[in-house]
């Protein structure tokens, strides 16, 4: 059943655990065996396994948190991951061109630089200093 190694002033045991009955064991100690009548009948161990519960799905099967759905507006310009606005350097009415950086973008404690992908007219900005973004959240519109 079980094996230990016991140290009892300087002297070595080496106790193996046969059976135990109730509240009598069979053990061995440096080979000799010996029945032990113990106080008390030994507890039954429990042993339970917490599994995480299963993510909730609708009837269809799908999960049901989702990402939103994109809008379908033509000429946002969008997040290329999440983090937090810590500039915005164009207003809306500003005529950009392509490459001219538009916002500065904290994530994972680095910042980055948002350019426009294309030339225009800024016709919205959607979020201001401090905000937090998702990957792929619309910055702005570029007209």
């Amino acid at each position: 059943m079980k094996s230990f190694k016991y140290t009892i002033n300087g002297n070595v045991y080496k106790v193996h655990i046969n059976s135990v009955v109730d509240n009598m064991a069979e053990v061995e100690v440096n080979g000799t065996p010996y029945k032990v009548k113990m106080e008390k009948p030994t507890k039954k161990q429990v042993v339970t396994i917490k599994r995480p519960a299963q993510a909730p799905t609708t009837s269809t099967g799908a999960p049901v948190v989702a990402r939103p759905a994109a809008s379908s507006a033509p000429g946002a310009l969008r997040s290329p991951l999440p983090g937090v606005i810590l500039e915005v350097k164009c207003k809306q009415g500003d005529t950009v061109k392509r490459g001219a950086t538009l916002f500065v973008l904290e994530a994972m404690k680095m910042e980055n630089s948002i350019h426009a992908d294309r030339d225009g007219v800024i016709t919205e900005v959607k979020v201001n200093k401090g905000d937090s973004v998702l990957e792929n959240a619309e910055l702005c519109i570029i007209g």
